[in-house]
């Protein structure tokens, strides 16, 4: 990855996300992803929105396309996605999305799969689905050399529920995958229209 992208964080990368569907300034980004649960994934505050959008443009992947006030509001700046934003959001969600070892950028990157054409995101889900058969084996086996060993069960309970969770992953992950190849999944844009609850969604953002 580019050093612009490598340095992008899951704020980041949702911001990008967010301004590829329309230009906004930072507090309707805070609100809009708050209406959608997304601080389930990303911890957001105003300090760390506002950080992050100061950094994204210090790094030329968003620009300022104006700013508006409103009454008694506060100033608002409102960005748009630079060229260089636009190719940085599937970047740096194909790098992410096949990684074991970065659960919090894995989740966020699978949030925002969808922004990658189908066929691409099956394919770097396969190849996630061989990752964890090998991390998966692997761990199988180190848990049954410390049994061999001796190593009382107590001592590898949290092994234990490790390897749980490796197996819940694969075998969904599996069973995720040959969904997505079925055409009657829906993939990308679901509508070329905004439904009236986007839009009302939208509008009460801005407030």
């Amino acid at each position: 990855m580019t050093t612009a992208v490598a340095r992008l964080t899951p704020l980041g990368l949702m911001v990008l996300a967010l301004l590829r569907e329309d230009d906004m300034h930072p507090y309707e980004m805070i609100r809009l992803m708050r209406q959608r649960h997304d601080d389930r994934v990303v911890s957001i505050t105003n300090g760390t929105m506002y950080h992050t959008v100061a950094r994204l443009e210090r790094h030329g992947l968003i620009a300022e396309v104006g700013t508006d006030r409103e009454g008694n509001r506060p100033e608002r700046t409102t960005y748009t996605l630079t060229d260089a934003g636009a190719a940085a959001l599937p970047q740096w969600i194909r790098h992410e999305l096949v990684r074991l070892d970065r659960p919090t950028e894995f989740r966020v990157a699978f949030a925002e799969a969808h922004n990658l054409d189908r066929d691409e995101v099956v394919s770097l889900l396969a190849e996630r689905l061989a990752s964890l058969r090998s991390a998966r084996d692997a761990h199988r086996d180190g848990r049954a050399k410390a049994l061999a060993k001796g190593v009382p069960e107590l001592y590898l309970i949290e092994v234990e529920r490790e390897g749980v969770l490796l197996d819940a992953e694969f075998t969904w992950l599996g069973g995720l995958i040959d969904r997505l190849g079925q055409p009657d999944f829906p993939w990308g844009e679901v509508t070329d229209r905004p439904t009236d609850r986007y839009l009302a969604q939208r509008e009460a953002a801005r407030q």
